[in-house]
């Protein structure tokens, strides 16, 4: 169970946009209230809810901004619905992109990311015409220390059903499936690991790689897609390079 990480640039830029902390919470409260109201605001039975709210710690996102988000979607702050949708297309040299995006408008959204498509060279396409370029993987990472054993992590995920293991710089990296994500993450909590990040993630099954000049300009459609209110995660299969590496 070992291997090269697929995915290790392939959310590099994020957060450059999202760097603002009050965009930041914006997004994740708007995780949390579409979790309630899909599963309940009890997160002992609602393991979607759960994820989330982890998520919202990870990310240091206050315990009032995590009830405030509860409570209204559970109708005692008022009632506002966000539907889920999301959006595919191309970016220049032939790259695939997935924005996932939580709003209250179905028009505005679908209008400012066409928009921000067309601006940077892009087209937004059909639904369908690159998801199946990805897989659908939970990933739990924990950062490496001298009391963390490769061998005994990688035959305790063994026996929690995760998929794989990758060794990758300073992180362990937890691979499992949608179904099996909750159920391993809790399993290896209960045994003392810590976790630096989880997240479902759309992973690419191949990665391209762009020029410089390519680089730059799919790096500003990211950018700007992940900086709208409505999007909350950008997924593609570009290899980002790092400024180093291309000089």
């Amino acid at each position: 169970m070992s291997g090269h990480s697929k995915w290790h640039n392939i959310q590099a830029s994020k957060g450059k946009a999202d760097n603002a902390r009050g965009k930041i919470f914006t997004k994740i409260g708007r995780e949390l209230m579409v979790a309630v109201k899909t599963g309940g605001a009890d997160p002992s039975s609602n393991a979607k809810l759960r994820d989330v709210i982890a998520k919202a710690k990870q990310n240091n996102m206050p315990n009032d901004n995590i009830t405030r988000s509860i409570k209204k979607a559970s109708g005692e702050l008022g009632n506002v619905n966000y539907e889920e949708i999301t959006y595919e297309g191309y970016g220049v040299g032939g790259s695939a992109l997935i924005v996932k995006c939580l709003t209250d408008n179905k028009n505005r959204t679908a209008g400012d990311v066409r928009h921000t498509f067309d601006k940077y060279g892009g087209n937004l396409g059909s639904l369908g015409c690159v998801s199946y370029l990805f897989d659908n993987k939970g990933v739990l990472t924990i950062e490496k220390t001298d009391k963390i054993k490769e061998e005994e992590l990688v035959d305790l995920c063994l026996e929690a059903d995760a998929e794989d293991v990758v060794n990758d710089d300073d992180v362990f990296e937890v691979i499992t499936t949608p179904t099996n994500f909750s159920p391993v993450k809790e399993f290896l909590e209960n045994r003392g690991y810590v976790f630096s990040r989880t997240a479902m993630l759309l992973i690419p099954q191949n990665t391209i790689e762009l020029t410089i000049a390519q680089q730059e300009n799919f790096e500003k459609l990211v950018n700007a897609l992940e900086d709208l209110d409505d999007v909350q995660d950008v997924y593609h299969n570009v290899e980002l390079k790092c400024e180093e590496e291309n000089e």
